[in-house]
C-alpha cells in the first residue's frame, strides 16, 4: 500500500551564515534521513535545520539528484538534509540506484532511525495518529510491514540511531553531537538503570550488576519506607567499605570501556543495577555511577524501573 503524499516542507537553516561563493565546494554536504515512522524523522529534521542544514521533507525520491546536483552549485547552501521515508510507496525500490548517482555529484550519508515496536505502538498510541500505511490493519502489523518495505534502505544506512530511550530533547543533543562540533563522548546516552531482581531483569539492559551483596537498608526500620533517593538512606549505603570500593572498580571500569563504546558508535547504553526489590541499594548506586559519569563528560541519566513502589 502506499501511502498519500502531501506537498513537500522546504525549510531554510534558522541561523546559518551563508558561505562564500569561494567555498562553494568544499564542506558540502547532504543527509537523507530515513527509518521508520514514530522513530522521530520530523524532530530529527528540525534538528539538523538548527545545525544550519536546508531541510527539506517528502521531497520524490526521483528529483533527489536534481536537489544534490542544485546543493552541489549554489553558493547559498553549503550542507542539505532531507526526508525519504515510506510515503514514496514503490519508489523505495529505486533508492539504491538513486542514492549512487546522488553521491557522484555530493558527499551523502544516510541516516536511519529506528525504535522498539513496543515504544512505537506507545508513540502512536499517545499521539493518536494513524500509522502512514494506513488501511484497516492494526499498528502492530503496520510497523511489520513497513519494516519489509524499508529493509533495503536500512541495510545501506551509514549510520543507525535507535531513538527508543530518546525524548526528544536527547534526540536533538545526540544529533548535535554526531553531526555538529561537539565532543565525541556525547553521542552516547548512558542510562544507569536501577531494578529489584523479584521483578525481572530488565530486557534493554547491556550490562547488569547485582548489588544484593550490599547491606539491606530494608531491614532498617527508619528506612523501610523511604528510597535510595533519600540522602540517609544513600549515606547509610555508602558508608560500608565494600560499597566505597564497588563504586571505585566500577567507575573505573565504566571509564575504559565508555571511549570504545564512542569508537564503535553506539548510540546509547543501559547499565542496570540489581537489588532485592529496586527500592533502595541499587537506586543508590545508579544515582552515584550517574554522577561520577556526568564529571567525565558524558550524557547520562538514572532511570528507576521499580522505585517507587
Amino acid at each position: 500500500m502506499t501511502p498519500p503524499r502531501s506537498a513537500p516542507r522546504v525549510s531554510r537553516p534558522r541561523a546559518a551564515a551563508k558561505p562564500s561563493k569561494a567555498a562553494e565546494q568544499p564542506g558540502k554536504e547532504l543527509v537523507i534521513v530515513t527509518g521508520i515512522s514514530g522513530s522521530g524523522k520530523a524532530s530529527a529534521l528540525k534538528d539538523f535545520e538548527d545545525l544550519g542544514f536546508h531541510a527539506v521533507d517528502n521531497l520524490p525520491l526521483e528529483l533527489l539528484p536534481d536537489f544534490a546536483g542544485l546543493v552541489r552549485k549554489s553558493a547559498e547552501i553549503q550542507k542539505a538534509a532531507i526526508v525519504v521515508d515510506i510515503r514514496e510507496g514503490l519508489t523505495l525500490d529505486r533508492f539504491p540506484e538513486i542514492l549512487k548517482q546522488v553521491k557522484k555529484l555530493l558527499p551523502t550519508r544516510v541516516v536511519f532511525l529506528d525504535a522498539q515496536d513496543a515504544m512505537l505502538v506507545r508513540r502512536y498510541s499517545e499521539t493518536r495518529r494513524p500509522h502512514p500505511l494506513g488501511g484497516s490493519e492494526t499498528v502492530s502489523r503496520s510497523i511489520v510491514e513497513e519494516r519489509q518495505l524499508l529493509d533495503t534502505v536500512r541495510n545501506i544506512a551509514d549510520t543507525l540511531i535507535d531513538t527508543s530511550n530518546f525524548n526528544v530533547h536527547e534526540l536533538r543533543a545526540h544529533i548535535q553531537a554526531r553531526f555538529g562540533h561537539q565532543d565525541k563522548a556525547q553521542h552516547l546516552l548512558v542510562s544507569c538503570l536501577s531494578f529489584g531482581f523479584k521483578n525481572g531483569v530488565p530486557l534493554d539492559a547491556d550490562m547488569v550488576f547485582d548489588v544484593r551483596f550490599l547491606p539491606n537498608p530494608h531491614f532498617v526500620p527508619e528506612f523501610r519506607k523511604l528510597t535510595g533517593l533519600d540522602p540517609k538512606v544513600a549515606a547509610y549505603v555508602r558508608k560500608f567499605p565494600q560499597t566505597r570500593e564497588f563504586l571505585d572498580r566500577v567507575t573505573d571500569l565504566m571509564l575504559y570501556l565508555l571511549p570504545h563504546y564512542v569508537e564503535e558508535g553506539k548510540s546509547y547504553l543501559t547499565v542496570a543495577f540489581g537489588c532485592t526489590g529496586g527500592q533502595h541499594r541499587s537506586v543508590m548506586m545508579a544515582e552515584e555511577i550517574a554522577k561520577h559519569l556526568k564529571k567525565a563528560g558524558y550524557q547520562v541519566k538514572a532511570l528507576h524501573r521499580d522505585m517507587p513502589r
